[in-house]
């Protein structure tokens, strides 16, 4: 499809929704972190003052294409922000938290450029349909994993970092790992679910995807892939099942993450040091006992909005100290809301975690062959990554923005199945 269409009578007149699918494909590349950052940082896992200039001026970009793509439809950003007030009241929170902050300045920009990222997400929930989505997620991230492939062989200087792990064209391991997790699955799911008729572009994304989630060797990502396993088992079963046993599933399946959940805390540090792996979690476990000890001193209001891990804050020097190395967060996303926003953030995002859940199953379960699967099944594979990672209300960061849109997509389509079929609303 032309960007331009010139068979008009008045001269060219511009495609828009062809300029939407390129904005918005852009847009998500950037925030991928991948090739930039690699440039800018000549190839460094490190990044120093320079370079950290340089990357914050990465996202601007996407904050005008996102906003300028918006305007033109006002109506249906109205609907979205009307349709999930708690998102907006979540993200309007690190603002409030500005007056209570120990770094007023810090939250304040931090805070503006999380609604900068929210732009796009609401893009993205508003323009786009759940099969959309997918396929421009995947369409975006799985050349960066084919160019990571062949940047580790042509390049293996650059492409693998010194312990061996591959961090292809992004800036550090992890950051490869997270993204070929979220490809992996993307494409795993169009391979599956057929509402989607994207099965051969899956098959084509897959195994370079794969390649590069067992070559990062990143935890986060193979035990964020593994979850979506088990939930594209749970949603695939649940859209099955009707009446009694769908309860019955469900309630076997709580069950079972409860179990899962506990058996981790309890077995875990054992486990580790059976394999003769790192039993504190690469220094994560002393670093949650004094975070936890930090959020108790605050545990309504919090520290402020991504405020607590600055230089100017005494608390996060203590905290330093003690572990012997500088951790730029709490590596645990729902200590990272609590240690920033308290009791009432984190009660906040229970809220839009519950309804995002709710309707996100009823609709998969009314209407699979919209492509509900894959929002619920990257909403827990989110939930899992937070468990390791603190990406949770993360400013210009692909994993957020696209869990808010999900979460938006979901609220704003969700009226309009009910009044298509009030029975199961």
């Amino acid at each position: 499809m032309s960007i331009v269409d010139r068979s008009g009578s008045d001269g060219p007149v511009v495609r828009w929704r062809t300029l939407e699918w390129l904005g918005a494909g852009l847009c998500l590349f950037i925030l991928s972190g991948a090739i930039f950052p690699l440039l800018l940082t000549g190839g460094a896992t490190s990044v120093d003052d320079g370079s950290r200039s340089l990357l914050r001026i990465l996202p601007l970009p996407v904050y005008a294409i996102s906003a300028g793509l918006l305007l033109r439809h006002p109506k249906q950003l109205l609907a979205a922000v009307r349709r999930n007030l708690p998102m907006l009241l979540l993200i309007a929170l690190p603002f409030l938290s500005v007056l209570w902050s120990v770094g007023p300045s810090v939250t304040l920009r931090r805070a503006i450029g999380l609604v900068g990222s929210m732009f796009l997400a609401y893009l993205l929930a508003i323009r786009f349909t759940p099969s959309q989505l997918l396929l421009l997620i995947v369409a975006t991230l799985a050349p960066c994993m084919v160019l990571s492939v062949l940047l580790m062989g042509a390049v293996p200087h650059l492409g693998i970092m010194e312990d061996g792990a591959a961090r292809g064209v992004f800036i550090h391991k992890n950051v490869l790992g997270w993204a070929a997790a979220l490809s992996t699955v993307g494409a795993g799911i169009m391979l599956i679910d057929r509402s989607h008729g994207l099965r051969l572009f899956g098959l084509l994304a897959l195994p370079a995807s794969l390649a590069c989630l067992l070559a990062s060797k990143s935890m986060t990502g193979l035990l964020a892939t593994t979850a979506a396993v088990g939930l594209i088992w749970f949603f695939l079963a649940l859209g099955k099942s009707r009446g009694t046993s769908r309860l019955v599933l469900i309630t076997v399946f709580l069950q079972f993450v409860a179990l899962a959940l506990l058996a981790l805390g309890e077995f875990l540090v054992p486990l580790l040091e059976a394999l003769g792996k790192d039993a504190t979690l690469t220094g994560r476990v002393p670093l949650w006992h004094l975070v936890d000890a930090m959020i108790s001193h605050k545990i309504v209001l919090g520290h402020g909005y991504a405020a607590f891990w600055t230089p100017g804050n005494g608390d996060a020097w203590r905290i330093w100290e003690a572990i012997g190395w500088q951790a730029p967060h709490s590596h645990n996303g729902y200590r990272e809301v609590l240690l920033g926003l308290g009791l009432v953030g984190f009660l906040t995002l229970g809220v839009v975690l519950v309804r995002a859940f709710w309707q996100g199953a009823v609709l998969y379960c009314t209407r699979p062959w919209e492509g509900w699967l894959w929002l619920n099944v990257f909403v827990g594979m989110y939930l899992v990554m937070n468990l390791t990672e603190a990406i949770f209300l993360l400013q210009n960061d692909l994993f957020w923005t696209l869990f808010s849109a999900v979460i938006l997509m979901i609220a704003l389509r969700y009226p309009e199945r009910t009044q298509m079929d009030p029975g199961h609303g």
